[in-house]
């Protein structure tokens, strides 16, 4: 497995956000994480990105165990791209000085190497002509797809996407998911916490999930949303149906 989470606990004072979650990614897979909010996903993500930190268990990442207190949290960064609801560019750079930031000052590529990647990244998901513009020329939907090329850039072995459609208008919401779409059809690994049930049965190769900080069910879309095991899930989708999101 490319990405193994085991045992892990994390706790927020008296709140118990991860109780021994168990969850593995096979490489070139991509995850769907379901669960009402609160139910730990948010959470997950930043600690296999070591932005938190765990109580207990162990993530592991190609075998490395990530979370020993020796490993480098700077390197382990490298191989994982974390992209969060809020795009998080810098509003006084242009796109492409937002997307080779990280490449020229943590990474170490020359900045003419760094252009011709961003503008290549650019082009592939039809934003060539945005390299100049400033974040707030651009549309919701173009600038997260901005902050996920800038995740790309560094060459991630694994891409976390933390809700990344939630804060978009619901006409702008395609246009990411469809760029999640072809990063999959390029074997992109991902770990994905989402809404979007739809979007969940069309492109995770798995489903898991989470009630009160555990992976409570996971398996294939089709099984998981359509046919759930376990009654908490249930109830789940019941909601979602109802609000008309699945």
């Amino acid at each position: 497995m490319l990405l193994t989470c085991h045992d892990v606990r994390k706790t927020f004072g008296a709140n118990l956000v991860l109780d021994n979650l168990g969850l593995a990614v096979g490489e070139h897979e991509v995850v769907a994480l379901i669960g009402a909010s609160g139910s730990g996903k948010s959470t997950l993500l930043r600690c296999i990105n070591l932005l938190t930190e765990i109580d207990d268990g162990t993530i592991s990442l190609d075998d490395e165990d990530i979370t020993d207190p020796r490993a480098n949290p700077d390197l382990v960064r490298r191989k994982i791209g974390l992209v969060f609801q809020s795009y998080n560019l810098f509003p006084h750079r242009t796109v492409l000085d937002n997307i080779t930031l990280a490449p020229v000052r943590v990474h170490g590529r020359s900045p003419a190497d760094a252009r011709d990647q961003a503008t290549e990244w650019l082009d592939r998901v039809g934003l060539a002509d945005k390299a100049k513009a400033y974040p707030d020329r651009l549309s919701g939907g173009q600038q997260q797809r901005v902050a996920i090329v800038r995740a790309l850039v560094n060459e991630p072995r694994l891409l976390l996407l933390d809700e990344v459609t939630s804060a978009l208008d619901p006409e702008l919401v395609g246009e990411v998911l469809t760029m999640i779409r072809n990063l999959k059809s390029d074997g992109m690994t991902m770990l994905i916490a989402t809404h979007e049930m739809g979007f969940a049965r069309q492109v995770a190769d798995r489903v898991a999930f989470l009630d009160r900080g555990r992976v409570l069910e996971e398996g294939p879309p089709a099984q998981v949303l359509g046919d759930p095991v376990e009654a908490r899930t249930r109830q789940f989708l019941a909601r979602i149906i109802e609000a008309g999101r699945l």
